[in-house]
């Protein structure tokens, strides 16, 4: 089985088996109580889905803010050690893209669109599939103020979505690593920096 995980939403956990079929799904819409949830979810997930062998954790990297997003990449890669199996990194919006072109096959560009917070939005702009079953990254990820999403998309169609799957982030992940394909590197798709900064040295007092 594959197990997919993503807190940059709500917080979300599936697996599924070698055929991309859903085993099991857990999910929480809270944006902000992830640390509270994500470990039910996944105990909760493992225990619907059998007794079969988790071969690989798909962790969902982002867009998404700095601590929810490292709650869910830590927990993936906590199971991934203690199981000795590989994590597959994806961005986040990828899941949401083979979502809704397995679900309306959408036949022009179309945007996945995040909420940011702070009256921004998280765009990503994508165009069907590519040769290996994954959907094709058109533009990078942008960060845009909401007033100006109409004008960056420039009559694009977007889809605004709130949560996040977990199923569809592990089939990503499980065709991205049947290709032998990296979609993300180690590092997370922050938003932003957190606000809370280590503080510098003191200052001499002479």
């Amino acid at each position: 089985m594959i197990l997919a995980v993503d807190t940059s939403l709500g917080s979300a956990v599936a697996l599924i088996d070698a055929d991309g079929r859903g085993r099991a799904d857990a999910s929480s819409p809270d944006p902000l109580g992830h640390a509270e949830v994500i470990g039910t979810l996944l105990q909760r997930a493992l225990a619907e889905a059998g007794a079969d062998a988790v071969t690989h954790v798909v962790a969902g990297m982002g867009p998404g803010p700095f601590t929810g997003l490292r709650i869910g990449i830590a927990t993936a890669r906590a199971f991934a050690l203690g199981r000795g199996i590989p994590v597959v990194p994806v961005p986040s919006h990828f899941a949401a893209a083979l979502r809704v072109i397995e679900t309306d096959a959408p036949e022009t560009p179309f945007a996945i669109v995040t909420d940011a917070r702070r009256r921004e939005v998280a765009i990503s702009l994508f165009d069907g599939v590519d040769a290996d079953g994954i959907p094709n990254l058109v533009e990078p990820t942008v960060l845009v103020p909401r007033a100006d999403a109409d004008e960056r998309l420039h009559g694009i169609h977007a889809i605004e979505v709130s949560t996040l799957d977990a199923a569809a982030l592990a089939r990503v992940g499980m065709r991205a690593a049947n290709a032998g394909r990296d979609l993300a590197g180690a590092e997370p798709l922050y938003l932003r920096q957190p606000d809370v900064t280590v503080p510098g040295a003191p200052k001499r007092v002479s």
